[in-house]
């Protein structure tokens, strides 16, 4: 019988009365350090529903979801733009966050463990209301999107009928009327995607 050298007896009295050198995790949650890259979040109070997020995920992770055109079209209520991310493909990059137009609206938080056993529930999802365009029922974007622009631009915003009636909407009801049989300069004062507010221009114009 060989006895243990006195380095190796030594070192496991001393282990007795250190701190361990591992975190009693799963029994007590660990806590990670500072700028750890967790699971990416909504955060509904600064995200304005633009849609950057989705266009820079490397994993195709993130998903916007504008209603159809039949539902634009029947119009019953306020409609929602739904942008959600999807854990099971997300490789927790961080790109998302990087180019957040706001700079707060999705943010990568110290939660890592996303164990579940329904794959749908892996998922973290925001909604925001859609402006319509009042011609065509088109797609203008996300009122809180175009509040924010409004806000970035400040009194420039007031060059863009489109920003003018949708900031002063929380304040007085504004009145854009309804579309006629033809397009009129009239129409210029209304809410309008792009493409209508073009063929307006164009029509003024040229006639």
């Amino acid at each position: 019988m060989r006895y243990p050298k006195l380095r190796e007896l030594r070192e496991a009295v001393k282990s007795l009365f250190s701190k361990p050198y591992t975190t009693r995790f799963p029994a007590v949650p660990h806590q990670p350090v500072d700028g750890f890259r967790g699971r990416p979040k909504y955060f509904e109070e600064y995200c304005v529903g633009c849609g950057a997020c989705a266009e820079v995920c490397i994993g195709s992770a993130i998903t916007v979801t504008d209603p159809s055109e039949e539902e634009r079209a029947e119009k019953k209520g306020p409609l929602f733009r739904k942008l959600e991310i999807h854990y099971d493909m997300c490789a927790f990059c961080g790109n998302c966050e990087a180019h957040c137009i706001t700079e707060k609206g999705v943010q990568l938080t110290q939660e890592y463990d996303l164990a579940v056993f329904d794959r749908k529930l892996a998922a973290d999802q925001v909604q925001k209301e859609l402006v319509l365009c009042d011609l065509c029922g088109g797609i203008v974007g996300c009122r809180d999107h175009l509040q924010w622009t409004a806000e970035r631009l400040g009194t420039l915003a007031y060059g863009n009928p489109s920003l003018i009636l949708t900031t002063q909407k929380p304040f007085l009801k504004v009145e854009t009327g309804a579309k006629g049989g033809e397009l009129r300069r009239p129409d210029m004062m209304k809410i309008l995607c792009p493409k209508c507010r073009h063929e307006i221009v164009l029509k003024d114009i040229w006639g």
